[in-house]
């Protein structure tokens, strides 16, 4: 089967054109994939450098068919005042209690205990986000 391709023209049946798309393919991949990796690292860094309120739920308590009660806290500047989102789901996943919770306290480090009011039983307090009030 080589011998038979040897005997053939040059560049007939796109052999010559098909190295060249490949090469340029390639090119084009690279630059693409270069491209993508910039705005990937872009995007955290900007993520990372202008979100600078943190917070978890420690941890939970269900007091009772309708109150949740959560230990929040929160990481944020000295004098920044933060907002925070917590809710609270029933077995079947749906929302049962949503609150937004201010922190105006002058510490960098907040623990708070939240009660999230529900209107059916909660199986859980979960943190939606932090920000800055003026983000809010």
């Amino acid at each position: 089967m080589t011998a038979v391709r040897d005997r053939l023209p040059e560049g007939r049946y796109g052999r010559a054109d098909a190295a060249r798309t490949e090469r340029r393919l390639k090119a084009l991949g690279a630059v693409l994939g270069a491209v993508l990796l910039a705005v990937v690292g872009w995007s955290a860094w900007w993520y990372l450098s202008t979100n600078d309120v943190s917070g978890q739920v420690v941890t939970f308590t269900v007091v009772s068919d309708s109150e949740v009660q959560a230990h929040l806290e929160v990481h944020k500047p000295v004098g920044t005042t933060a907002v925070c989102t917590l809710r609270s789901q029933a077995p079947d996943q749906s929302e049962v209690g949503r609150k937004d919770v201010t922190l105006a306290q002058h510490a960098s480090v907040v623990d708070t205990m939240v009660t999230i009011r529900t209107t059916a039983r909660g199986t859980t307090a979960e943190l939606l986000g932090c920000q800055r009030a003026d983000q809010h």
